[in-house]
């Protein structure tokens, strides 16, 4: 599998996955204005959509948009228990988390790096990111993680929590999300990965 990723995009977010799961994988940095992969190669013939990430698999199809790649992963890898078994509730409240990840925080961050985007459009952003970020930090409370257990979902959420720096969102009013994100940091293959990805030495 050749994982097309940009650095600390949210295609970080498999790349951890993929560590973490024990898979084998190349990776290739994608330039996501240019739309040319490290090799000069035209990403968008890759994945037409033109964003990360994109999983090019071993029978030469390409699996694209991070919750999926995620979920197919942890299914490769099941003895790493990244993704509860089909039929167990608690993969649908992973699955659930995935989703609020992706269609709530996520999407909101794409206006406060979109420089087009006016100030009242950045303005509603930061609102609705303190709105979104709540019920994530209230869920966290005296828990380790969103699930049972380290899994799919973290790699997502610790992944968008990254950009906070980005694009200055304090996140002074969510201690357990400051605790979080160091201890999800912490981990090894989390570790790995963001110095594959240049974010870290």
């Amino acid at each position: 599998m050749k994982l097309y990723f940009s650095p600390g995009a949210c295609s970080l977010s498999p790349h951890i996955v993929l560590l973490e799961a024990g898979l084998a994988f190349t990776s290739e940095r994608v330039d996501l204005r240019e739309k040319r992969t490290a090799s000069g190669a035209d990403f968008r013939a890759i994945n037409p959509k033109g964003y990360v990430p994109a999983l090019a698999l071993d029978d030469g199809s390409v699996l694209t948009e991070g919750p999926a790649i995620v979920q197919y992963l942890a299914d490769l890898a099941p003895a790493a228990g990244l993704l509860p078994a089909v039929g167990d509730v608690e993969r649908y409240k992973v699955l659930a988390w995935l989703n609020y990840i992706s269609a709530e925080l996520h999407k909101n961050f794409s206006p406060l790096v979109n420089p087009a985007a006016s100030a009242d459009l950045h303005a509603h952003a930061r609102k609705m990111l303190a709105l979104r970020l709540a019920p994530v930090a209230e869920h966290l409370q005296g828990r380790e993680f969103l699930g049972t257990g380290f899994g799919v979902a973290d790699a997502y959420l610790f992944t968008v929590l990254g950009w906070v720096d980005i694009v200055k969102v304090s996140l002074d009013e969510w201690p357990v999300l400051q605790a979080y994100r160091g201890r999800i940091a912490a981990r090894p293959a989390v570790q790995q990965a963001l110095r594959e990805e240049g974010l870290i030495k």
